[in-house]
Parts: structure tokens; sequence; C-alpha cells
């Protein structure tokens, strides 16, 4: 087996998670990564959809962004940014979203606001919402990917960008949210999942040659672990193969 970097575990472990067959609402950058490895790999029917409106989309190298116009030429439609919102993602029909963060709190909200404690005066202010919060609130289930640091893995998000399970199990129920929310975390050292009675984020599963008080040493709170916990199958030859080719077709 080859040597491989903790982004390339990362990356194959987030294309793992995508299913034959589903359809996955994707964002530029890490998620974007996965889901197009996935459809080079073990799911070559994942549908495609991108916030510029381009669905069953088939790039030939990662795009650059999500209106790169590889993306629409290589679509199986292109339809109008409100349809995709209005028809496809809002009524539930989109299987996965994918999302990326800057802060994740450990009931799986996500910030791409600001950080800091002032809005209005913030002590960084990020790129904000974009389709974001809808794919987090319509999707049937959220994946999100992300390198995992103190600084980013936080016990409150500093503003609520993308609602996640809000303060813990119940909270998307009493706003009328459709989908389940984060239901899978991918990070550089592990794999988190809600738990079932709570929605806490709880670590399932580390990395190949990753310990527990690593992941822990990482986690801004009181990082809870599974009694089950796993580790991750490393990855094959052919999955590194096929991400570094794909990451080599778009440099």
């Amino acid at each position: 087996m080859s040597e491989y970097t903790a982004d390339e575990m990362m990356s194959i472990a987030a294309a793992r998670a995508l299913g034959e067959g589903m359809s996955c609402f994707v964002g530029i950058g890490l998620p974007s990564t996965a889901a197009n490895l996935a459809r080079r790999t073990h799911a070559p029917n994942l549908t495609l959809i991108y916030e510029s409106g381009c669905l069953g989309a088939k790039p030939t190298r990662l795009p650059l962004s999500i209106g790169d116009g590889e993306l629409a030429d290589t679509a199986d439609a292109v339809v109008s940014v409100p349809e995709v919102f209005n028809y496809w993602l809002q009524p539930g029909r989109i299987d996965v979203g994918f999302l990326g963060a800057a802060q994740l709190d450990k009931f799986g909200n996500i910030n791409t606001t600001v950080i800091g404690s002032d809005y209005h005066d913030p002590k960084v202010r990020l790129p904000g919402a974009g389709g974001a919060p809808e794919i987090a609130a319509s999707c049937k289930e959220v994946f999100i990917v992300l390198r995992q640091s103190p600084r980013a893995f936080v016990d409150k998000v500093d503003f609520i960008t993308s609602f996640g399970h809000g303060t813990g199990k119940g909270d998307r129920e009493k706003l009328g949210l459709r989908g389940a929310g984060p239901t899978l975390v991918v990070t550089d050292l592990g794999l988190m999942r809600p738990d079932p009675d709570t929605a806490e984020l709880t670590l399932t599963e580390v990395h190949p040659g990753i310990e527990v008080e690593q992941v822990v040493a990482a986690t801004g709170w009181k990082l809870k672990v599974a009694a089950d916990l796993k580790t991750t199958p490393a990855p094959t030859d052919e999955e590194l193969t096929l991400l570094r080719s794909l990451k080599k077709a778009g440099e």
C-alpha cells in the first residue's frame, strides 16, 4: 500500500460515504474533491448537483468554482439557480448535501459568516452563507468535511450560518426543517456522527495511525467517544491513484 497524506485519507473517507445512485449537492473544495472521487470509484451513477444550476455534472477535472464552465459542459442539464433551489432542493429531492465550514460545534451547527462575538465588528469576516443554509435545512442528510483543530471545532459557533442540530435532538423538528441534518463529519483525524439520543457529535472512527487522544486534543469541547470505536480502512492504491490523477488534471 502506498503512503498517503492526512488530506488524502480525509478525501477518500468522505468519498466512501457517498453511495451509488445518490444525488449530492456539492460545494467547492474538499466536498467537490470527495464527490468527484466517489463518481470515479464505487459510485459512477452518483448525480452531482452544483448551486450554479448544473445537474448531473461529470467534470474531467476539479472545478475551480460553481461557475466553472467545465460543470455546464459536462452536465445532463443546466437550469436556473431559482429552479435548483425551488424545485430540487427545498422539496427534499436531494439525498446528500456536502458542506465545509470555518467553525463547527458539537451539535453540527456551521459558521461561515464571522469570527468573533460582534457581528458588526468581527475579528474576521468570512465569505458568508451562499446556498449552505438551505442545503443544511432541506437535503435528506448532510455530510460535513473539515480539517480538525480546536479553532475550527468549537463548543459553540460564533454565528450559526447553517443549522445543524441546534442545541440538541428535536430542535430541527421544532423549526420544521425537512432534512435530517448532519449525519456525518469527516476530518483528517477520523469520523464523527451524532449521538442518536442527544444529537451531540461523537467520535465513531479514527483514521489509521491516529490515537483518540489526538482527536480529543483537536476538539474544542469534551468529545464523546463511541464504545465500539472503529478504525477507518486505509486508502487503497486504486483510490490514491484516482484521487491524485483527479487533482493533477486540475493543476
